[in-house]
């Protein structure tokens, strides 16, 4: 453990599952106070058992952040707990497929919701401690918010979205030593597609093809995003702010074939 934020108080969101779930591991084995945020009460158990095991200091809060009530109490119960708040990582995010003409009302509703939505009330409530710390921001955003792509419509549009909200709110707080930064992954091996409606079995064939839309041929692990949120969150990231970093093995860069 380096203990490299052994005296500092990282929120994470979406942390019962893949990257968020992943970075709340990071920053545990480097001594932070965790504030771990999920809807998955058994998950967020083991998650503490985990944590209690390798790192220590981790709260969890059981939560729902689709209601804003939730997103107040999130923050409130941090600081109660810890005393303030260094870092937010917003790792939440929701994905369902449709197309321009299939998109139900409800299904755009609830990426925006969550993918951005969320994110942009966790930033307005967190913002006057993190300030106070002068720590920052760290958003999960997606290779989807850089490029176009088929079929989610909703889920691209909610991305860029939060890649927007990255870069203006990294201009506005520069001044106040506050950095804000997002991180855009390829296809990692979550469980959000299969929470989005994939079966088992049009998972696995997703996986095996983005073999082939990755250049470096294989898809991500959720442990490689946290390392990059890790080192932006970090003092050696100390001059870095409104950037949206793609970590997606080349497949940003590649075109429709």
């Amino acid at each position: 453990m380096d203990e490299e934020f052994a005296r500092k108080t990282v929120l994470v969101t979406g942390a019962t599952s893949g990257i968020g779930k992943a970075t709340a591991l990071r920053f545990g084995r480097s001594g932070a106070s965790v504030a771990a945020v999920g809807r998955d009460r058994s998950a967020l158990i083991e998650l503490k058992a985990t944590m209690d095991e390798t790192a220590g200091k981790c709260l969890t809060i059981e939560a729902d952040l689709s209601i804003r009530a939730e997103i107040a109490a999130v923050v409130s119960k941090t600081v109660e707990h810890f005393g303030g708040i260094d870092v937010l990582v917003n790792a939440a995010g929701h994905l369902s497929s449709g197309t321009i003409e299939t998109t139900s009302e409800e299904a755009w509703d609830a990426m925006m919701n969550i993918n951005l939505r969320t994110a942009f009330l966790l930033m307005q409530q967190a913002l006057p401690l993190i300030i106070e710390r002068q720590g920052n921001i760290v958003n999960v955003s997606s290779v989807t918010g850089l490029r176009a792509f088929p079929g989610v419509l909703a889920y691209c549009v909610s991305k860029a979205g939060l890649d927007q909200l990255t870069r203006c709110a990294a201009l506005e707080l520069a001044g106040r030593h506050v950095r804000v930064n997002a991180v855009n992954p390829g296809v990692v091996v979550t469980e959000i597609h299969k929470r989005g409606g994939m079966s088992e079995e049009q998972y696995a064939a997703f996986l095996q093809h983005s073999k082939d839309t990755h250049p470096l041929g294989r898809v991500g692990d959720a442990s490689e995003i946290a390392e990059l949120i890790f080192f932006l969150a970090s003092e050696r990231a100390s001059w870095i702010t409104g950037a949206t970093y793609s970590i997606d093995g080349g497949r940003a860069q590649t075109c429709a074939r």
